[in-house]
C-alpha cells in the first residue's frame, strides 16, 4: 500500500468515516495509482435498441408489494449554483410549497389512500440535514418505523501531483468531496440504514433525487419490478439534443448493462457519446433496488459494491481557478446496473423527469406549463404533450434565486404556449405576462414588460 493511501485512510478514519467507505475510496485510489483512467471507449459497447416501456405495463395496484416499498430522495446538495446555502429542495416549487413539502405530501397522500407503510427517507450531508429535518417535522404523519434520515459520506480531495489529501488551511471545508451518488450504497451500509429496512421486512426501494418532482413512486413499474424478480432497475428516457453530456445506457459485449457518464468517454469518443441517434436512452438516475439483492451483493464486497470509478479534475477551492490542482474520485449510483446479473432498464416518459439544476428549470416548473395534481404530484399539463417549455435566462441576471425573484416579483410569464423563452440582458417581468411560442426579449430593447403583455413568435 502507497503512502499517498495510507494517509488518505488515515484522514477518513481521523473524520470518523466507516470502514464501508474506507475501503470503498483506497480502492479507487489504488486504481487511480495503478494508471486506471476509468474510461469506457466507444469500441468497447455497443448501442441499446431497446427497452421495455412503462408506457405498456398494466394499470394495476398491488398494496401488498407497496407495503414492502421505501422512497429514498437524495437530498445532500446545497443550492450553491443558485447562490442558496440550505437544501436545494428548500426551495419553493411552486404555489407556497418546497420541493420537500410536495414529495412529503404525496407519501402521506399515498398511505393514506393505500393503507400502506411507506417510509420516506432522506440521504442527506452535514449541510442539509438540520434543515431538512427541521421542515420535515411540520408534516404531521410523515414519521415512519424508519428513520427520517441518514447521511451520505465525504471522502479527500487528493491533489493531482502526488495522490495524497491536500491541506487548505485557508479553508478546510474544501479539503472534503463528496464521492458522487454513488456512494448511496456504501453510505447505506455505513448508516445501519440498509439493516434496518431489512429488518422492517421491507424489501424494495425506489430511488430519485429530490429536485426531480417529475419522479413519483409508480406502482405499476413497482408491481412489474417485483413480479420479473429483478435486482435493479433504471428508468430511462430518450435522449434530446438537451440530453447530449448525459450518462448514457449502453450494452457490453455480454449483453449486459452498463452506464457510461461523459467523464469516462476518452475524448476521441465526444461524437460518439453525444450522438443521440446512437446511443438512444439516458439515465433520468431514478433506480428501483431489491433490497435483498443489494444486501446480499455487498455482503459479497464487504460492505462495497466495484462500481466503475469516475476521475474529476477540479482546483481545491472551486472558487479560485489558481488554487492547487486536485483530483475527485466519484462514482454513479446508476452505474450498479452494470453489476447485478439479470439488472434492466424501462423507457420512462420525459415527464418524468423534471429536475432543477438552475432558474431555467425552476421558472418552467413555477409557470401554467405544471399543475399540482390532487394527489399531490407536480406534472405538466396536457396541453404540454409531455414537453416542457425550454427557458434560457441570461445567467449574468437570473443564475442566482436572489436575482431571478427579483425580477419575477409579480409571478411567472404564462407558458403553456411556449415552446422557447430565450431572455438576454436584465429585464423586469410584469404580472400575467404571457409567451406563444419562440420568443426572445433583449433588455437592450425591451427592459421591462408591461403587466399583461404578450409575447408571441
Amino acid at each position: 500500500m502507497s503512502t499517498a493511501i495510507e494517509a488518505a485512510e488515515a484522514k477518513l478514519r481521523a473524520d470518523g468515516a466507516g470502514e464501508a467507505i474506507v475501503t470503498a475510496f483506497a480502492r479507487f485510489h489504488g486504481l487511480l495509482e495503478s494508471g486506471v483512467a476509468g474510461m469506457i471507449p466507444e469500441d468497447s459497447i455497443t448501442p441499446v435498441e431497446s427497452v421495455p416501456d412503462a408506457d405498456h405495463l398494466p394499470d394495476a395496484a398491488n398494496p401488498a408489494i407497496l407495503d414492502q416499498t421505501v422512497v429514498l430522495k437524495l437530498n445532500g446538495g446545497l443550492g450553491t449554483g443558485m447562490g442558496m446555502t440550505k437544501a436545494k429542495s428548500l426551495i419553493e416549487a411552486r404555489e407556497g410549497l418546497s420541493f420537500l413539502d410536495v414529495i412529503a405530501n404525496q407519501v402521506i397522500k399515498l398511505r393514506q389512500g393505500t393503507g400502506a407503510r411507506l417510509p420516506l427517507v432522506m440521504m442527506n450531508s452535514f449541510a442539509t440535514r438540520d434543515d431538512t429535518l427541521e421542515a420535515l417535522a411540520r408534516h404531521d404523519g410523515i414519521e415512519s418505523d424508519l428513520p427520517l434520515d441518514f447521511l451520505q459520506n465525504r471522502v479527500p480531495k487528493l491533489r493531482a501531483a502526488d495522490l495524497h489529501p491536500v491541506d487548505w488551511p485557508a479553508g478546510p471545508e474544501h479539503e472534503w468531496a463528496p464521492p458522487g451518488h454513488g456512494d448511496l450504497y456504501t453510505a447505506l451500509v455505513t448508516s445501519g440504514m440498509l439493516e434496518q429496512m431489512l429488518a422492517g421486512g421491507y424489501r424494495y426501494a425506489f430511488v430519485s433525487n429530490a429536485d426531480n418532482l417529475g419522479a413519483t413512486l409508480d406502482q405499476r413499474i413497482l408491481n412489474w419490478f417485483a413480479a420479473e424478480q429483478l435486482p435493479f432497475l433504471m428508468e430511462a428516457a430518450d435522449r434530446t439534443a438537451a440530453d447530449r453530456k448525459g450518462g448514457h445506457l449502453a450494452s457490453r459485449p455480454d449483453g449486459g448493462l452498463i452506464l457510461r457518464e461523459i467523464a469516462q468517454t476518452p475524448d476521441s469518443d465526444a461524437d460518439a457519446f453525444q450522438d443521440t441517434s446512437r446511443h438512444r436512452y439516458f439515465n433520468t438516475n431514478s433506480l428501483w433496488v431489491d433490497l435483498q439483492a443489494l444486501s446480499a451483493r455487498l455482503e459479497a464486497g464487504g460492505g462495497v459494491l466495484e462500481l466503475p470509478m469516475i476521475v474529476n479534475r477540479k482546483t481545491v477551492d472551486p472558487g479560485d481557478s489558481a488554487s492547487t490542482p486536485v483530483i475527485q474520485l466519484e462514482s454513479a449510483m446508476g452505474a450498479a446496473i452494470g453489476l447485478f446479473e439479470g439488472a434492466q432498464a424501462i423507457r420512462v416518459p420525459r415527464s418524468r423527469f423534471a429536475p432543477v439544476k438552475t432558474t431555467n428549470d425552476l421558472l418552467a416548473l413555477r409557470s401554467d406549463a405544471y399543475h399540482l395534481t390532487p394527489e399531490g404530484q407536480v406534472a405538466l399539463v396536457s396541453a404540454r404533450r409531455g414537453v416542457p417549455p425550454l427557458v434560457d435566462l441570461d445567467s449574468a441576471h437570473y443564475k442566482l434565486l436572489a436575482g431571478f425573484e427579483q425580477r419575477f416579483a409579480s409571478g411567472p410569464p404564462s407558458l403553456i404556449d411556449c415552446e422557447r423563452l430565450t431572455v438576454k440582458g436584465d429585464v423586469q417581468f410584469g404580472a400575467g405576462v404571457t409567451v406563444k411560442g419562440s420568443v426572445e426579449v433583449d433588455a437592450s430593447v425591451q427592459p421591462s414588460l408591461a403587466d399583461g403583455a404578450l409575447l408571441e413568435g
